[in-house]
């Protein structure tokens, strides 16, 4: 008896607001994996074929945004992260100076991580898709903790300097929310 023959298709979608062009390809030989990568220029999702349309949408823009992030995070380094912090610190946090600012690609529950005693902070590489406010509000929370150590008063004054700290609160709270919901993937 033959084996089923492998059904392969293959859809283009152009690139539309930033995002690269798609090249999704579906296959009968994929039962439930998805996959995608980056590759001359566009990014190509390899999906199960069959799927529900919203199954598979959600995969496609779950997959897109872990490449995506990746993308970003590998061109924004730790010297351009610290250039970034020392000049939200000198106009918001009494221009304190950290040691150290990285992106951690660890961090899978936390946004960014603040080590007083050393003076480092770790900034969660899932923010490296995130708008440029969000990003900027998570650096100023951490520069705040190395002028105030826990989340007293003091220290929730020299947050509230950020003017978009609360419009930045409810983005993360929204991505923790969708993430619980399972709209968002787990990321690497």
């Amino acid at each position: 008896m033959r084996a089923p023959r492998t059904t392969r298709t293959v859809e283009r979608r152009a690139a539309v607001d930033g995002r690269p062009e798609l090249e999704l390809v579906r296959s009968t030989r994929r039962r439930r994996s998805a996959s995608a990568q980056a590759r001359d220029g566009r990014i190509v999702v390899q999906l199960p074929a069959g799927l529900p349309a919203v199954e598979e949408e959600r995969l496609i823009a779950g997959l897109v945004a872990k490449v995506t992030d990746r993308a970003r995070a590998s061109q924004l380094d730790d010297a351009a992260l610290l250039a970034r912090a020392e000049a939200l610190a000198d106009r918001y946090v009494d221009g304190v100076r950290p040691v150290s600012v990285t992106w951690s690609s660890r961090m899978q529950k936390r946004y960014g991580s603040c080590s007083y005693a050393a003076g480092t902070i770790r900034v969660s590489n899932r923010l490296a898709g995130a708008p440029d406010y969000v990003l900027d509000s998570v650096l100023v929370h951490e520069l705040a903790h190395l002028v105030e150590h826990d989340h007293g008063p003091a220290f929730r004054r020299l947050v509230a300097r950020y003017p978009h700290e609360d419009r930045a609160r409810a983005f993360l709270e929204g991505l923790e929310f969708a993430d619980l919901r399972g709209v968002l993937p787990v990321p690497d």
